[in-house]
């Protein structure tokens, strides 16, 4: 793709002329594809999840610092996200399973309202395979089949920290 950007970087997009939006990359930076979340709501998200192949979107520019990863070199990682929140998370965490020997233990830690709600749900068995360890917990667990944790994300914490020997 040629651009140059930082896990956790976000690109302003603009479509249908005028409507502009900021969508955390979802992609690493090396990856083939440049990929971003969208989550049907209004503006600039909506038109984007309703676009058909071949409709154009224009990068108008990139903001934030990114995730300085590199600083963070044979210290375990703990990355945390809710909702779409997982979109830098994302970007993130394959820049590093790229570089995993670069990197202590990769703990993921994901929130959201019902199951139905987690992204990415085609990629977990993945990160389990490299070695990421994922737990998940959901807000809102009425009417859903889920038998794991519920609550926030932030509930999580106690009891994955204890047990890293250098989280960042």
């Amino acid at each position: 793709h040629g651009l140059s950007f930082s896990p956790g970087q976000v690109a302003i997009l603009r479509v249908a002329g005028d409507e502009q939006g900021y969508f955390a990359f979802a992609s690493a930076p090396d990856d083939t594809d440049l990929e971003v979340l969208v989550k049907q709501k209004i503006g600039a998200s909506k038109i984007i999840f309703d676009m058909a192949p071949g409709q154009s979107i224009e990068l108008t520019g990139i903001a934030g610092h990114g995730f300085d990863l590199s600083e963070q070199k044979k210290r375990d990682l703990v990355f945390v996200a809710m909702g779409t929140g997982v979109a830098p998370l994302r970007s993130a965490l394959r820049h590093v399973l790229k570089r995993k020997n670069d990197y202590g233990q990769l703990v993921v830690l994901y929130g959201a309202r019902t199951p139905d709600d987690f992204c990415y749900r085609d990629e977990v068995d993945l990160w389990a395979e490299k070695g990421v360890e994922l737990r998940q917990v959901i807000s809102r667990p009425d009417g859903h089949d889920w038998s794991g944790p519920t609550g926030y994300v932030q509930s999580l914490l106690e009891h994955v920290l204890p047990g890293l020997t250098s989280p960042v």
